[in-house]
């Protein structure tokens, strides 16, 4: 994902926005980034994705999602449709898997 790529859609909250906001705020906890422009309070889709930015900035890392910005959007609109992430497309993204196995790891 791009810099300026939407992370939070309902509220067009880029990755850059989100970046800056961790490294200057240092929220001790993933869900204060709900402070940088309501980011993960509309449809929740995001949330997942918003815990794995900041747990890669609590370890240092540049926040970052491994995903086309094109996959990420149409699996927000199957999520709608259904109300089920696609775990495919978490894991993709990096984040730890739904039931909370790192991306590296199969699902038991």
């Amino acid at each position: 994902m791009d810099p300026d790529d939407h992370v939070c859609l309902c509220f067009r909250v880029s990755l850059r926005k989100i970046r800056t906001f961790l490294a200057v705020e240092n929220p001790p906890v993933a869900s204060l980034i709900s402070e940088c422009l309501s980011a993960g309070t509309g449809c929740h889709w995001c949330v997942p994705f918003l815990e794995h930015l900041h747990a890669q900035h609590a370890r240092g890392e540049s926040p970052d999602l491994n995903v086309s910005p094109q996959r990420y959007a149409e699996a927000r609109l199957k999520f709608h449709e259904s109300g089920a992430r696609d775990e495919k497309v978490v894991r993709e993204a990096g984040a730890p898997s739904l039931d909370g196995a790192p991306p590296d790891e199969p699902r038991p």
